[in-house]
This record gives structure tokens, sequence and C-alpha cells, in this order.
């Protein structure tokens, strides 16, 4: 078994969820991060023996070749996600997304294990209604996800290394992030009660952030199997258009009203479902559903309060 983790990037929305599971596995985890938003997301894990915590750019390359060389396991989280975050600053975007993963892969060994979070954005514009494969064209149609396609072909150009395309994801995090779809909706339904959906059929696939966090660890204990590939990260069942997610959350928030409108268009243009079943064949099945994650998030929500600067 590895002990030791390198997280770049481990303060973030996933990373904060994957540190605490690889703590609860045992590993030895230390966290490069920045802290870009400010955020103290690994506040309830500073207690224990086995967190490390550096406060740094993944960028530095003096920093970063010290870190590596203490790690059996290197993940990559440090990104600059989401496309209107990429587009409003596409040199720092270039410089984080792609070149501080190229770093990586120079500074390290062969021996050591690399898994990478990619998005499986990169399909891009599909027709929604065949399923994408990790052998299907990738046609990623945003800076962000241009910028994870190179540096996922730059990874698996390099030995020991194993790529993760990872569906929406979804679920609560001490760095949470409210631009994600499913937890945007749900947020929308809880504050708001009503939400305008442009492009209502487009679909997606979308995977809890702790099943995320639970394939990470499977990718570490069955390296050996699994590295030199491709693996989409999502839930089966979880392959809906905007509308269907809709109404899934309807369901539980009864009040919430949802506009389809015919007019408009959403910039984002995404439109796939996805096929999990490489990652099957490798033993790992993402076990939290939608109907799972919904409730988790109407309760986060509640949690918030009024909220900052809301006058009501």
């Amino acid at each position: 078994m590895a002990d030791s983790v390198l997280v770049t990037g481990g303060a973030g929305y996933l990373g904060s969820i994957l540190c605490e599971h690889l703590l609860q596995k045992g590993y030895r985890v230390t966290v490069l991060d920045s802290l870009l938003y400010g955020e103290q997301s690994l506040f309830h894990l500073a207690g224990h023996a086995n967190l490390d915590f550096i406060y740094g750019d993944a960028r530095d390359e003096e920093l970063v070749r010290r870190l590596v060389r203490g790690a059996d396991v290197i993940i990559p989280l440090a990104a600059i996600v989401g496309a209107p975050a990429c587009d409003r600053d596409p040199l720092l975007t270039r410089s984080v997304n792609l070149d501080a993963i190229r770093l990586l892969n120079r500074v390290r060994s062969p021996h050591q294990l690399l898994v990478y979070p990619t998005t499986n954005s990169g399909y891009g514009t599909k027709s929604g209604d065949v399923f994408c494969t990790e052998d299907s064209a990738l046609e990623p149609i945003s800076l962000y996800g241009q910028t994870k396609v190179q540096a996922e072909s730059a990874v698996l150009d390099s030995p020991r290394a194993i790529t993760l395309r990872l569906a929406t994801v979804f679920g609560l995090s001490p760095r949470m992030r409210l631009d994600l779809l499913v937890n945007h909706f749900v947020l929308e339904a809880v504050t708001r009660g009503y939400l305008v959906v442009f492009e209502k059929d487009f679909k997606r696939n979308f995977v809890h952030i702790r099943d995320v966090a639970d394939c990470f660890l499977h990718c570490i204990e069955n390296a050996d199997r699994m590295i030199g590939r491709p693996y989409n990260v999502g839930h089966d069942a979880a392959n809906c258009s905007k509308e269907e997610l809709a109404r899934l959350i309807q369901k539980q928030v009864p009040r919430f009203y949802v506009h389809y409108a015919a007019v408009g268009s959403d910039p984002d243009k995404r439109n796939y479902i996805v096929s999990n079943q490489r990652l099957r064949e490798a033993g790992f099945e993402a076990r939290r559903s939608l109907e799972d994650g919904i409730p988790e998030l109407i309760k986060g929500y509640r949690l918030l309060g009024r909220g900052r600067f809301v006058n009501v």
C-alpha cells in the first residue's frame, strides 16, 4: 500500500473531501494549496497527525520538486475550474491547468503514481443520444475543457498514470461550489423557489463528490491494473437532461417553479451522455444517486441561513 499522497489544490471543493477520505484510510496526506479563494476548508482535518499543509503555488518548481520527492502518489487537483473562471483569465488558466501538470510530470519519477482528474466535458456537443466512451472523440468547446484535454494527453503519454474523466460533480463540501449544475438548481429551489432553464433537453452525466473521492482511493489500491488509461467517472443512472433533473428536485421541493424557456440559449452548450462501463469493469461503481444527493443539498443550504449581503 502506498503511504504518502501529495494533493495539489487539496483545499478546494473536491480536495477537502478527498483528503478526509484518504486520512480515514490511513494515508499520510500533504496538501499544497495557494488558498486562492481564502477558504478554511481543511480546518476540520487540521488536528489529524497524518495531514500536512503547505501554503504555496503548484507552479513553483523548487517547492513542487521538494514535495514530490516524499510522495508515493500524486493527485493534482489545483486548477482554474469551470468555463467562466477560465475565460476571466486565460493566461492564468493555461499556466495552472496545463503548465503545472507538465511540471509535475517532469519532476516525478516513473515509479510514482499520478492520478489526474480531468472532465468529461471534453466530449463537447454530442447528440445526447449516443453514449460517449473513453474512445469517443474529444471536442472540448471551452478553454477549460481544452486545457484539461491537453493536460490529460500529456499525462497519458507518461509512465504510471491514470486519468479520471469526471462527470458533473454534486454534493456538499467545506469549500462549496454553487456553480455546478445540480448544486445550483437545488440552491435556486431552496432559496428563490424558481428557475429559468434554457435548452431543457440538453443532457449531462452526474456523480456525487464522495463517489469521486472513493474512486481515487480505488485507483490507488488497484493502480497496477488501471494505469495507462482514461476512465469515465459518473453514476450510470444519472445521465439525464436539465428538465429531468429539475423534476427530480421538484419531487423534494414541491414549491419549486421551473420555467422552460423556448427563446434564448445557455452559453454552456455541452450535451452528452456517458458510459461508465470501463470503470465498472475495473471494479468501481458510483453508488450515491441524485435522489440521495438532493436531500443532502437541501439540508446544507438550510445551514447557510440568510447569507451575507441579503437584506431580507
